[in-house]
């Protein structure tokens, strides 16, 4: 499984960044029209159990609702405005699917990075839910699709998923490189490692590398610290700005 890689080096962050309504549908529209193949977002579960895309545990911030989005079913989440916050040209943009944004990227030959990001307290049931949706949605998938990439901060939510998609690759999410960083993602049977960019050195790249994991950053907006990434040899990067930097470099 760690040999298995089929990722693009560029990877937008939450769609197109902070061009469009982070994690929406038309974020990744966006994206793509700047040329990215690969995309990151963020997915947690409806009261009901329906996986979608939000970072924040509440509502607030990206949306006309307000509260703790858990507390709602999909029904009622997805008759949301989730675009007028960023700007009047997206008034009325509403909260993607998973469902919804998978099959964008399957029609389109698009990878995906999905972000589980349980609600607090739902570790384990977000990343049983959110594994088992994406493994159903790419049976369905061309043969030649590029796997969903799933990634967390929370080992709890990787453990659940390993559990019951074991076959889908896996990926730690990390603030620092904390001591043990290196043990448990080996434990999580993960593929590559995921941390904030300045974190990264010639000897944590090195060791990461070194056990077969991939080395991806997050979030790089500015070209000194892609370049000063790409020269440590690093493999992905994240980013918000799909406008500055090309997708096939």
């Amino acid at each position: 499984m760690r040999d298995f890689w089929p990722y693009p080096r560029w990877i937008a962050h939450r769609g197109a960044g902070k061009l469009a309504p982070e994690n929406t549908l038309a974020a990744f529209r966006l994206g793509a029209s700047h040329g990215y193949r690969m995309f990151e977002c963020d997915v947690k579960l409806s009261a009901d159990g329906v996986p979608f895309l939000l970072h924040d545990a509440t509502l607030d911030r990206t949306s006309n609702g307000q509260g703790l989005a858990a507390e709602l079913n999909w029904d009622e989440l997805s008759r949301l405005d989730a675009g007028s916050w960023h700007s009047p040209a997206y008034a009325g943009e509403p909260l993607a699917s998973l469902e919804s944004v998978a099959r964008f990227c399957l029609d389109n030959a698009l990878a995906l990075n999905i972000e589980i990001k349980p609600t607090p307290g739902s570790e384990s049931l977000t990343g049983t839910v959110v594994a088992n949706v994406a493994a159903r949605l790419w049976t369905e998938a061309p043969t030649d699709a590029m796997p969903p990439l799933l990634s967390s901060f929370q080992p709890a939510a990787l453990e659940a998923a390993r559990a019951a998609q074991s076959h889908l690759p896996r990926a730690l999410l990390l603030d620092a490189l904390q001591t043990g960083w290196l043990e448990t993602a080996l434990r999580l049977g993960c593929v590559a490692v995921v941390c904030k960019h300045t974190q990264w050195d010639a000897v944590s790249v090195q060791q990461a590398q070194s056990a077969g994991l991939k080395v991806l950053s997050y979030t790089v907006n500015d070209a000194p610290a892609a370049d000063r990434l790409w020269a440590l040899g690093t493999d992905g990067i994240i980013t918000d700005r799909v406008d500055l930097f090309s997708s096939s470099s």
